[in-house]
């Protein structure tokens, strides 16, 4: 018996190397090459429409409408903002809702390789997966592929077929304020729309700029340069 577990334990622990291997082959590689496709397009119900930009052919103010809104602290993190997720834990148990706490580096390790849904199993997963991200990519490949990847509309993926789909132009043309539009889109892509907001979702728009200009490009520069 006891040498029957031991072959058990020899095989779970060659398989679980096994895929790490694979994993770190994977993230190495999608470092170079845009991501194919993700776990979320996959599970998409809806027609998928998506074309890769590069961030460096981007306007600066996008990718800081999007930090604005998201993850402020996405320059000084590590992945996993233990910052924040007190911040909310504490907020909770002072009887306000439970608000999420995760960074573009989980949201995009989620979009990447996991599921919609909440659960402590993929939230282990994801701050695992963040992690590997931070060390493997580092910010600015995080902050491109998360800027391709992220829905923005039913089947809409990435900045470039959302601001061709609600604007009529390329991503590379966006202004500032329709930047701020389609961050505002994040938490709920498929119930918002940038063209028809609520005047609680304009007030969003304007909070999004006014960060937008307090942060200023330099908040950015030590990730893009």
């Amino acid at each position: 018996m006891a040498k029957s577990k031991r072959g058990i334990f020899r095989w779970l622990y060659s398989i679980v190397w096994k895929l790490a291997l694979l994993l770190a082959l994977v993230l190495v590689l999608l470092r170079f090459v845009p991501p194919p496709t993700t776990a979320f397009m996959l599970q998409s119900p809806y027609p998928v429409e998506q074309s890769w930009v590069d961030i460096d052919e981007l306007p600066a103010h996008l990718p800081l409408a999007v930090v604005g809104s998201e993850d402020q602290r996405f320059p000084d993190h590590y992945g996993v903002d233990f910052k924040a997720i007190g911040n909310a834990l504490r907020d909770y148990g002072d009887g306000e809702g439970l608000r999420g706490a995760s960074t573009i580096t989980q949201q995009t390790a989620k979009n990447l390789f996991l599921w919609p849904g909440r659960s402590l199993i993929r939230k282990g997963l994801e701050a695992g997966l963040a992690v590997s991200l931070e060390a493997i990519w580092g910010k600015k490949r995080i902050l491109e592929v998360y800027l391709n990847i992220a829905e923005f509309g039913q089947g809409i993926y990435g900045v470039e077929a959302a601001s061709q789909y609600y604007y009529k132009r390329s991503a590379r043309q966006l202004t500032p304020n329709q930047a701020a539009r389609l961050a505002i889109l994040l938490p709920s892509p498929r119930l918002r729309n940038p063209n028809r907001l609520s005047h609680h979702l304009a007030q969003r728009v304007s909070w999004i700029e006014l960060q937008m200009r307090q942060l200023g490009s330099n908040h950015l520069r030590q990730i893009l340069d």
